[in-house]
């Protein structure tokens, strides 16, 4: 399940449980191949953060390269990596904090 980050609904949507977060860039080729990994994902939660449309955010996180993801818990940021993933990969990941 892929939901859209904002300002306004990140801290309330990161704050409870395991989370995956996508910053992405819709002019990054490098995004645009990670999507059909997260769309095979469908059992976990992802969120994602388009930088276009919430800079602020991204600057807030430390984020400056793309795709960048923070894996929360329970509203922590407990890992961050950037660059293209494969689904086993992210998995691997979150395995880790289950």
């Amino acid at each position: 399940m892929i939901t859209k980050l904002t300002k306004d609904n990140f801290d309330t949507e990161t704050k409870n449980g395991l989370k995956l977060v996508e910053f992405f860039a819709d002019w990054c080729g490098f995004c645009k191949k990670q999507e059909p990994e997260l769309e095979q994902m469908d059992k976990v939660w992802i969120g994602q953060v388009n930088i276009d449309d919430d800079a602020e955010l991204a600057k807030k996180h430390g984020v400056n390269s793309f795709p960048t993801f923070l894996v929360f818990k329970n509203g922590k940021e407990v890992n961050r990596f950037s660059g293209l993933r494969s689904k086993e990969d992210l998995m691997n990941v979150l395995m880790k904090y289950i």
